[in-house]
């Protein structure tokens, strides 16, 4: 469906998120190269960017031609296309003491709950059918962590009493675990927790047996030491997890404070985008040489493509290193760049 002809920016954005609402994957690429003409002629700071790379708005025709916004543009500037409604939050990175952080308003928290609740059941089935324990302490000090603000819609629709956030008291997340185990309502068991908690809360659990009375637990890392620990390898932080909790696979959410559409791995390190969601990679030593989908299997640059950012930015070049998976639309997070801050959802670095 084209946008219609010679419409106000207010009219385009409405046209564009029923688009990216109804998004299917075979219209994802024209969808895309819509919002990039929207936000190319209505985002002050991403238009500034294409006029200084000489980028005219009907130059793109692929995926792999279009700019993407360096990541750190989040940190010094405001990223806003058009005149969306008026914000109801501001996203802020967690960073480390004295470091700058990325700041991402979300004017849209309406289609930012019904993306991200989509991407979690087209990958794991209805929330409904879950209990989410969300061990998240150093997001939970915060008041504007995207994470949070994802896992309180996620428990929220559960509507499990069970369902709940927990700051350092591991022995109560691990005495609920032990309730749902005895009670065995057909639910699946989510623990949703930020890495160096769940490294904490393993370590502490004692015998795990009674785990195994949780056939379908999920454990799901969302990255992160926080400087409470030395940062490792994703593979020694799933490792040392199965290990002690005596469980097949660990999981993993690829997000971030500057992305409102996640990726969700179910083990091995291999993760799957939302549909909202295209990973591409670009060439480490030329930030501009992006290759096209499905083309390239070395490691490279992560470029994502989040159309769910239709109000700030949709094409952002991250700071994470990563490759394509061997089967479509996969990739793998491998680490990140040498000179870049370690920051809230960030991987394990190399």
């Amino acid at each position: 469906m084209e946008l219609p002809r010679n419409s106000s920016p207010a009219v385009l954005r409405q046209a564009l998120r029923q688009q990216v609402i109804d998004l299917s994957p075979d219209g994802f690429e024209a969808t895309a190269l819509r919002i990039f003409r929207y936000q190319a002629q209505y985002n002050p700071v991403y238009s500034a960017f294409l006029s200084h790379l000489r980028i005219r708005p009907d130059q793109p025709q692929r995926l792999n031609e279009i700019p993407f916004l360096p990541i750190q543009f989040f940190k010094s500037h405001t990223i806003r296309t058009g005149q969306p409604p008026e914000s109801e939050t501001t996203f802020e990175s967690s960073g480390t003491t004295g470091t700058v952080t990325s700041r991402h308003t979300l004017y849209d928290p309406a289609l930012y709950h019904q993306v991200s609740e989509r991407i979690f059941e087209q990958q794991y089935g209805p929330l409904s059918n879950f209990h989410v324990l969300a061990l998240l302490p150093s997001y939970l000090e915060r008041n504007n962590s995207s994470l949070v603000y994802m896992a309180q819609h996620f428990i929220e629709k559960t509507a499990s009493p069970y369902s709940g956030f927990y700051l350092y008291d591991t022995e109560a997340l691990t005495q609920q675990l032990r309730t749902l185990a005895r009670l065995r309502d057909g639910r699946r068991v989510l623990v949703l927790g930020v890495t160096f908690a769940l490294l904490d809360w393993a370590e502490g659990i004692g015998d795990a047996a009674f785990l195994r009375e949780l056939p379908d637990l999920i454990v799901m890392e969302t990255g992160g030491m926080k400087g409470r620990r030395r940062e490792i390898l994703r593979e020694e932080v799933h490792d040392e997890l199965m290990s002690r909790l005596g469980i097949g696979e660990v999981h993993s959410e690829y997000g971030m404070t500057e992305l409102l559409s996640q990726g969700y791995s179910h083990g091995q390190g291999v993760f799957r985008p939302g549909y909202t969601m295209r990973i591409l990679i670009r060439d480490t030593n030329d930030p501009l040489d992006v290759k096209a989908p499905g083309t390239y299997q070395r490691t490279g640059g992560i470029n994502v493509i989040d159309l769910a950012n239709l109000d700030s930015c949709s094409f952002i070049e991250t700071q994470d290193l990563g490759r394509l998976g061997d089967e479509p639309d996969t990739f793998y997070v491998i680490g990140r760049f040498d000179n870049s801050d370690i920051r809230g959802c960030n991987l394990m670095a190399l």
